[in-house]
C-alpha cells in the first residue's frame, strides 16, 4: 500500500478550537495510528474516508489523489473504495444481519444481483454468522456484532479497511478473540488496513507502522520492524510515548 497524507482541521465546540495537523507517509500494509482519546486519529480516519473534509493539504491513496484543496479535488466516501468498521459498529437496528452485510452491494431500488448475493452468503459463512443471519443487530452478541460489521465492510472488496478501535466494546476474553479473528481474516482477504487504537497489545498484534498523535499532531512515525531489530521493546517504546502525552 502506498499511502501519503498531508492535512489540517481547524475544529470549534463550547467556544474552543481543536487543530489536527496530520502529516505521514508509508508503504506497509498495516498502519496503526496510536495515542491517547482526543487526540486526533479518529478525525484522520474520517478524512481518509471522506467523512470530514480537511481546511488544507492532500490525501493520496495507492498514487491516487482522493483530496487535494489546492487543486479542489474532493473524492465523495463512495467512491474511494474504502470498507470502515465504526467503533461502534453502527450496525442497522432494523436490518437483519444479512441485509446489514448487503447493504453497500444492494441498488437503491430491487435486489441483490445473484453474484452479490452469493457474495453475502460466502461472507456469512466466512465470518461463523449462519446461524444468526436472519437476526437484527439487537440479539447478537459483540462478537457477533463485530464480525457483521467487518463483513459488511468487506462486502464491497475494498481497498483498503479503516478500523475505529474495533475492539473496545468488548470485554477482555472476547477482546482477545477476536484479535486473532480479524487477524486471520485480513490474512486471508490480504487487504491493507488502518486502526486507530490507544492499546499498545493491538499494536503489537497488527502494526508494521506506528503514527503516534498527541494534542491533534503526529508527533512520531515508526517502524515496528525497525524497533524489533534494534533490539528494543514496542511496548515500552509506546509506553514512553503515552506517558509524553500527559506530561
Amino acid at each position: 500500500m502506498q499511502f501519503e497524507l498531508d492535512i489540517t482541521k481547524r475544529l470549534r465546540s463550547g467556544g474552543e478550537e481543536f487543530l489536527l495537523r496530520s502529516r505521514f507517509s508509508t508503504t506497509d500494509r498495516a498502519l496503526v495510528l496510536f495515542g491517547p482519546s482526543g487526540s486526533g486519529k479518529t478525525l484522520t480516519l474520517r478524512a481518509i474516508a471522506g467523512m470530514l473534509k480537511p481546511d488544507e493539504g492532500y490525501i493520496k491513496l495507492n498514487g491516487n489523489v482522493v483530496f487535494d484543496s489546492a487543486k479542489g479535488i474532493n473524492v465523495p466516501t463512495r467512491d474511494r473504495n474504502v470498507g470502515y468498521v465504526f467503533q461502534d459498529y453502527a450496525l442497522f437496528p432494523h436490518q437483519t444481519v444479512r441485509q446489514n452485510v448487503g447493504f453497500g452491494l444492494k441498488p437503491l431500488f430491487g435486489k441483490l444481483h445473484p453474484a452479490d448475493a452469493e457474495r453475502v452468503e460466502e461472507l456469512i459463512q466466512v465470518f461463523g454468522l449462519a446461524s444468526v443471519a436472519s437476526k437484527k443487530p439487537v440479539a447478537l452478541s459483540g462478537g457477533q456484532q463485530q464480525r457483521t460489521a467487518l463483513a459488511r465492510a468487506l462486502a464491497t472488496s475494498p481497498n483498503l479497511l479503516l478500523l475505529d478501535e474495533p475492539f473496545s466494546a468488548l470485554d477482555q476474553p472476547l477482546r482477545l478473540r477476536m484479535r486473532d479473528e480479524l487477524a486471520s481474516a485480513l490474512e486471508n482477504f490480504n487487504i491493507p488496513l488502518i486502526m486507530v487504537t490507544h492499546d499498545s497489545d493491538e499494536v503489537e498484534s497488527f502494526a508494521e507502522t506506528i503514527v503516534v498523535y498527541r494534542d491533534g499532531s503526529v508527533t512520531d512515525v515508526h517502524s515496528a520492524r525497525e524497533i524489533s531489530d534494534s533490539g528494543l521493546s514496542l511496548t515500552e517504546t509506546l509506553r514512553k510515548q503515552v506517558a509524553l502525552a500527559y506530561q
